[in-house]
């Protein structure tokens, strides 16, 4: 029986090469966060990552191509994992809703990526074919995420019933909010400004909306006080 050879770890140049596309979006999305998406040249983003502009555009072909690959890398692919998440999810559909916004600030508000929402806001106007991709790639399936959720909440009775689309906007408002605070007057509060914690604005912005969408149990009317002691007294009787 012949012995079977032992893998070999790849050599360096090997790792690097493997490494590299990681690289060039990790270096093109600090860039694109410092300067914005026009002002970055994609000679930086090379320089940056550390090869030639030529080995940039092995991998990506324009700087357009290259801030799609940015988004889906770090956007869209989250919001395909919720999608799938959402359709096995077992628990309720409040737990579901804290599930996807806690992940949410772990995997994108809490990190660069949050930059992406400011470029958007303060570019996007002036790139309409990126403009087209990031509501194909980002606002709609986050839309069908939330409303989906929303939706999931009314049919199984533990929300009321409210139009889905609006409450799934109202609910990604604040997270957006949030990314684009830290990356522009968040930078300028001083140590004497209100310090915000996002943490707690995320738990703080839940508990409302879920006290406003659940279901309560609807309290038994009270008897009038004149009808009240009048059958008090006709229970003495």
């Amino acid at each position: 029986m012949p012995i079977a050879t032992p893998l070999r770890p790849a050599a360096p140049r090997q790792r690097r090469k493997q490494a590299r596309p990681q690289e060039l979006l990790d270096a093109a999305l600090a860039l694109f966060v410092e300067k914005g998406f026009a002002a970055t040249r994609s000679e930086e983003v090379a320089a940056r990552a550390g090869v030639s502009k030529g080995t940039l555009y092995l991998y990506y072909p324009s700087k357009q191509e290259l801030f799609k690959a940015v988004v889906r890398q770090n956007m869209s692919n989250l919001i395909a994992e919720g999608l799938e998440l959402a359709d096995a999810y077992p628990g309720s559909s409040s737990e579901l809703l804290v599930l996807l916004m806690n992940t949410w600030w772990e995997r994108v508000g809490n990190t660069p990526a949050a930059g992406i929402h400011k470029i958007m806001l303060a570019e996007v106007r002036n790139f309409p074919e990126l403009a087209q991709f990031y509501a194909d790639e980002v606002i709609v399936p986050a839309d069908r995420l939330f409303s989906s959720t929303v939706r999931r909440g009314i049919a199984r009775g533990e929300f009321r019933a409210m139009p889905e689309h609006e409450v799934a906007h109202a609910l990604m408002a604040p997270m957006i909010f949030l990314s684009l605070h830290q990356h522009s007057l968040g930078a300028c509060a001083g140590p004497h400004s209100p310090q915000l914690d996002p943490v707690r604005l995320i738990r703080t912005h839940l508990d409302l909306a879920l006290r406003g969408l659940e279901v309560r149990p609807v309290a038994a009317p009270r008897a009038p006080r004149k009808a009240a002691a009048a059958h008090r007294k006709a229970a003495k009787r």
